[in-house]
């Protein structure tokens, strides 16, 4: 860009060559204090509804967790419980729960279940088993107790004899695996006879002699013997 500068005539007008910067400057001055103006001017204020939802969108944003596990309450639960109707249910639920009984044979709960080991002989069913508490751990298994004359004795025993080989010298018969609990009373093994042969003992538990074995294995001295019920035809 050149401007002319007014000059003499003998020399004729004076060029004068600006740079393209000053030729921005210029460009600026001549706009004039406008652009200063209007780059300077503040900016709309926000509509009043605008400004008053910003804090509620910042509170809502704050608000967000993350989503939780269902916790809706578990039939039977606490919770349960304490929900419109709960405790009626937590009623019913309970009435239809069993009643416990004894576990195993013992069902009507005659043999004691708070002496740990305990033999259980049952005259009326001819049965005898072995139990740790409530938990069967032998048997129950087929027995032959006394005749009529000859009735196995009831109650509570102990073990105080054990012989493996023992032999009747009174009625002249071998008695294998015996354990004495009550006199002469012993649980042993029964070698050729059916457990169902009438009339029966004389006062002994006969036992198949496998029985008779295992429950040798079983027993210790001092292990309590609890006799109960009655032989049918005695």
């Amino acid at each position: 860009m050149e401007l002319k500068q007014p000059g003499t005539a003998a020399t004729g007008p004076t060029r004068v060559r600006l740079r393209p910067a000053a030729v921005l400057l210029a460009a600026l001055a001549l706009l004039g204090t406008g652009c200063a103006q209007a780059s300077a001017a503040p900016a709309p204020a926000a509509p009043a509804s605008a400004r008053a939802a910003a804090p509620a969108a910042a509170g809502a944003r704050a608000a967000v967790r993350p989503p939780r596990a269902d916790t809706r309450a578990l039939p039977g639960s606490a919770a349960a419980a304490r929900a419109p109707g709960g405790r009626h249910r937590a009623r019913h639920q309970a009435a239809r729960r069993p009643v416990a009984r004894p576990a195993g044979p013992d069902a009507a709960g005659r043999c004691p279940a708070t002496l740990g080991r305990i033999a259980c002989v049952d005259l009326s069913r001819q049965l005898m088993w072995v139990q740790v508490g409530t938990r069967v751990v032998f048997g129950p298994v087929r027995v032959r107790t006394g005749r009529a004359g000859y009735v196995t004795r009831t109650g509570l025993w102990h073990v105080y004899r054990r012989n493996r080989d023992q032999w009747s010298t009174l009625y002249d018969v071998a008695m294998p695996y015996s354990q004495f609990f009550s006199g002469g009373e012993a649980f042993h093994g029964l070698d050729g006879e059916s457990m169902y042969t009438p009339p029966g003992s004389h006062g002994c538990v006969n036992m198949n002699t496998w029985d008779a074995r295992t429950l040798w294995g079983i027993l210790r001295s001092g292990d309590p013997v609890e006799v109960f019920g009655r032989k049918p035809g005695t």
